[in-house]
């Protein structure tokens, strides 16, 4: 199975899904540590919604993704900081009609939209090179993003209280660690896609939190884990495909194997404390 690897249109996905694992890991420490899965989730599937409107309007589905992805962000984010109570009615409504929007405007979109699928369950095997570019950068902007506001994120995450009476803009901060959720969701489309887009933000990082104590540690291990995940994942969905002459999608076998990590931590912590 290993002699894959020398494959040239696998290294080109080994690519994609390293470079994905990069942002997945990083963001997904933080929305592990201030327990927004939920508005992370409704993010998630809300950029659905700019995958049909890039299909309509002719640009990338990736680029319609990620703006309609950082407006949802915005959205949820200020409902979040003003409403005193519906904000789960909030979040299944952007969650909805996200997709919804998203079904529409493929449906107005000329021609046929032959890549849709992956865009909802992964299509991790066909990845073209302008996707790797685009994840490519959007994982420089995360990093430039946390090397410059790592510490206010961190406050953020575990004393928001604190932090505001230390004069730290907390509203401000918290959009933005949201928008950054949107960008690390966008880079998992291709890999997993929207529907499984969640599982692989949290649980790496899940897993992670069990093992270390820092959130930088958090932030390195869950990169790890993902990528050895998304490496296991490719390499499983390569050879039951070639023994069992099918086609075996990556993106759910990357999210099984996340999950079985995530279960093997919890022994491993259990068998610990014995």
């Amino acid at each position: 199975m290993l002699e894959a690897l020398s494959l040239p249109f696998l290294q080109r996905v080994l690519l994609a899904g390293l470079l994905a694992s990069v942002a997945c890991g990083i963001i997904g420490a933080y929305v592990v540590a201030k327990r927004i899965a939920s508005l992370s989730g409704g993010l998630a599937h809300a950029a659905f919604g700019g995958v049909g409107l890039g299909y309509l309007v002719g640009v990338s589905p990736m680029l319609g993704a990620a703006g309609f992805g950082l407006v949802a962000a915005l959205v949820v984010g200020i409902a979040d900081r003003r409403m005193g109570s519906g904000l789960d009615a909030l979040i299944t409504m952007v969650w909805s009609v996200g997709m919804a929007l998203g079904v529409v405007f493929v449906a107005l979109a000329p021609g046929y939209a032959p890549d849709l699928m992956s865009y909802l369950f992964g299509s991790l095997l066909f990845v073209p090179w302008d996707y790797v570019a685009i994840v490519a950068l959007l994982d420089v902007a995360i990093l430039a993003a946390v090397f410059a506001f790592h510490p206010l994120f961190e406050a953020v995450c575990f004393d928001e209280e604190f932090a505001e009476a230390a004069g730290i803009p907390t509203e401000r901060i918290f959009l933005g660690l949201l928008a950054l959720a949107a960008l690390a969701i966008v880079t998992l489309l291709r890999v997993v896609g929207v529907v499984l887009a969640l599982a692989l933000l949290t649980i790496p990082a899940a897993a992670a939190r069990r093992f270390v104590e820092s959130l930088r540690a958090m932030m390195w291990l869950a990169v790890g884990i993902c990528a050895a995940c998304t490496v296991g994942g490719l390499l499983l969905s390569y050879g039951l495909s070639e023994q069992l002459a099918i086609s075996m999608p990556p993106g759910p076998l990357i999210v099984l194997l996340a999950g079985a990590v995530y279960v093997a931590s919890g022994v491993a912590t259990r068998a610990r404390r014995v």
